[in-house]
């Protein structure tokens, strides 16, 4: 007989420290990647004893432990024997509007400035393509990154998220701001009773409002399937919003957040629904800190009742973004989509039916609802109705987050709303719906930009991330970059994808590109990829072979 049970035995000091750090908190499987996120925070890595400690006090195999903690980027587990990272990291954002804007210059001079001492990492895109360059120091952002500024930031010691900074921590409206501006008196009527469901659901099925995480999917139609669905209901909030050029999200959150939260807590009242489950990205720690305070003065002094709200961290991963990888996210596990059906609606978080939401879809709940579904549909251009939300990046002179109206075009919209290209830059092309959306030439910039309006020639919108290219650019190393990122991202759970970005980014390094076994290729990734990663991946290659062939024969 073995003296003592197989398996790794744990380390009396790693026990006690991660218990520190846990308290009082339940030992919930659901919690194990806010628990990593902590051990993470407090000693810079995870270590072997330290996993195999929480494992122990989560009553998990650790097995399970350590393949949910290699699945996040943003987790580093060190083996024994291993060196752990230094102190300092720096991410430097390598994505289209960086890679644009010069970061691989950065990335290139930054290890030699920084030293041994500091560990200078690529990074996928960190939502904040309108001061790109990015870089990361720790936590701390540096817009229009400069190997001086990223050095000054490391000899300061410098990682946090600055309390005060126009550029990346903006005046937000608080709750007493948000509440003596008559905010919530939607959400308090709502719950008295003075409105019905059915009205609100209507209302918002009358304006046209459609998820505006990308799918478009109607949200008052929406409403109407969970809330026919029985009791419990759950809601998940999606702000993981890691599509490069996309930075929307993040720029509502951090100057309105509550009326996010008031259109979540209307929908959970007129769906039915007692907890909701924000999901935030993992790159967005102001956003993180700002949110925490605000949901806890919302909970200290609440308008009426208002359902129970649980904020969870993301770990660095763009899988998380679909909606079925987020929630097995929320749940503490690898974020692999599901198989569908059956659909999150009826089968989601803990197994139960699940309102899923971009968190700009409730943004605009409230001024729908109390200004009239005509005010929301009444904007609108080229046939189009509603508002859309541009986060736009590239070669403009003004970069940022431009609310427009929807079916605008791509020429109006950078004359109108971004002051125009930049002095020596000549419209080449651009990409409508961030990595994903595909690539259209300038002869096609005036096109709507709207939900189906791209569909014929092989785009679309998705989350409204526009990213602007000049004569000074290529449409085939934009492609290069983006199936650059979707490898990188791929969660490896199905073949069509886990290969076939790896292959495609390799046919794609050649100056001459193999057009058939591309199109082969971007067929069967289409077809047979368990998730939208897998099958619009191919969308900027057929785009190049189509509106671009002259860069690739």
């Amino acid at each position: 007989m073995r003296a003592t049970p197989k398996g790794r035995a744990v380390d009396p000091g790693a026990r006690e420290e991660v218990v520190a750090l846990l308290g009082d908190a339940p030992r919930r499987r659901d919690l194990l990647i806010e628990y990593l996120h902590l051990i993470q925070d407090r000693y810079g890595c995870l270590s072997a004893p330290h996993l195999v400690a929480l494992a122990a006090e989560m009553k998990m195999a650790m097995a399970e432990v350590y393949e949910v903690a290699t699945f996040y980027h943003h987790f580093d587990v060190v083996k024994d024997g291993d060196t752990p990272p230094p102190a300092i990291t720096v991410r430097v954002c390598d994505s289209i509007a960086c890679e644009l804007a010069g970061s691989h210059d950065l990335l290139r001079t930054l290890p030699a400035a920084l030293g041994a001492g500091v560990r200078v990492l690529h990074a996928p895109c960190v939502g904040r393509c309108d001061t790109a360059p990015m870089a990361i120091v720790g936590q701390n952002p540096v817009p229009h990154a400069t190997a001086d500024k990223v050095a000054a930031a490391v000899l300061a010691k410098a990682v946090t998220h600055p309390v005060s900074d126009t550029l990346v921590t903006p005046a937000h409206i608080d709750y007493r701001a948000y509440r003596a501006g008559g905010g919530y008196t939607l959400a308090a009527s709502c719950v008295a009773g003075d409105r019905s469901a059915a009205n609100v659901i209507a209302l918002l099925e009358d304006s046209g409002l459609r998820g505006l995480g990308g799918a478009g999917f109607p949200a008052g139609r929406k409403w109407k399937i969970v809330a026919a669905e029985p009791a419990p209901r759950l809601m998940a909030v999606n702000i993981d919003e890691g599509e490069p050029g996309t930075f929307k999200d993040r720029y509502y959150l951090e100057r309105d957040p509550h009326r996010f939260l008031e259109g979540a807590v209307v929908a959970a009242w007129a769906v039915g629904i007692d907890d909701v489950y924000i999901y935030l990205r993992d790159e967005y720690h102001g956003c993180r800190a700002l949110l925490a305070r605000e949901l806890a003065s919302l909970r200290e002094n609440p308008p009426c009742a208002i359902p129970r709200f649980h904020l969870r961290r993301g770990a660095g991963a763009y899988i998380c973004g679909e909606e079925s990888a987020m929630i097995e996210s929320i749940e503490g596990r690898r974020g692999e989509p599901r198989l569908r059906p059956p659909y999150v609606a009826q089968v989601g978080l803990f197994g139960r039916p699940t309102l899923e939401h971009n968190m700009e879809t409730l943004h605009w709940v409230r001024d729908i609802i109390e200004k009239g579904p005509g005010w929301f549909a009444g904007h609108g251009r080229n046939g189009r109705k509603g508002l859309r939300s541009f986060s736009v990046s590239g070669r403009v002179k003004r970069p940022g987050v431009h609310v427009a109206p929807a079916g605008i075009t791509l020429l109006e919209l950078v004359d109108e709303y971004c002051g125009g290209m930049l002095d020596g830059h000549t419209l080449y092309g651009y990409l409508p719906g961030g990595a994903s959306g595909g690539i259209l030439p300038a002869s096609m910039a005036n096109l709507p930009l709207d939900f189906d309006t791209l569909t014929p020639y092989g785009c679309f919108i998705g989350s409204a991330a526009i990213v602007v290219l000049s004569d000074k650019d290529t449409a085939a190393a934009a492609a290069r970059n983006v199936m650059k990122f979707f490898a990188a991202e791929s969660c490896g759970q199905c073949t069509p994808c886990r290969v076939g970005t790896q292959k495609a980014l390799q046919l794609m390094t050649d100056r001459r590109w193999d057009a058939p076994l591309l199109q082969e290729l971007s067929q069967a990734m289409a077809d047979a990829s368990i998730c939208g990663l897998g099958q619009a991946a191919p969308n900027p290659v057929l785009s190049v072979l189509k509106y671009f062939p002259g860069e690739v024969e």
